[in-house]
């Protein structure tokens, strides 16, 4: 399985792929779509869109995994953050991948193992978990630790879908 994990936002739009084969993770890309914070809003999602798409046509992901929001400066960063994860929700539908979505408790909780671990404990164990030379820039590695905990919860979405259409 090889899945695209995104960490949204409007100016800065995490990626990280990786692939799972059997109990084991290997890296294979990840980075950060800038867009220009000075660009208006609408030109900043097309750039996420069009960029996005050029990573899935690339690395041709089987599923997209993305961190839901969890909170907001202010209610302006939260509408901008929300449209910013509904351009990357429609990269991936566009792309006919499926798409499953992460709160940020479940992502730390599947890293780390603890809910409350701060950004340095999720960037260490993400460089541990796919053996990378070096942590990566700090949207990226979220973008990972968010495939990772897909890769580490695909097993009981599919006996939750399977179980939910009986």
């Amino acid at each position: 399985m090889r899945i695209l994990g995104i960490d949204p936002g409007s100016r800065a739009t995490g990626y990280g792929l990786i692939e799972k084969q059997g109990n084991r993770l290997r890296h294979l890309d990840n980075g950060v779509i800038l867009t220009g914070g000075e660009a208006p809003l609408s030109e900043r999602l097309g750039i996420i869109y069009r960029d996005l798409g050029g990573v899935i046509d690339r690395y041709a992901p089987t599923v997209m995994a993305v961190e839901q929001i969890f909170l907001a400066r202010n209610a302006l960063s939260a509408l901008k953050l929300g449209h910013a994860r509904g351009v990357a929700l429609l990269a991936g539908i566009h792309h006919e991948l499926p798409v499953f979505e992460y709160t940020a408790l479940q992502v730390k909780s599947a890293v780390v193992g603890y809910g409350r671990a701060d950004k340095a404990q999720i960037q260490a164990m993400v460089r541990v978990l796919l053996a990378l030379p070096e942590i990566a820039q700090e949207d990226a590695s979220d973008a990972l630790a968010v495939a990772i905990c897909h890769a580490h919860s695909a097993g009981m979405n599919q006996r939750l879908a399977q179980a939910g259409k009986r």
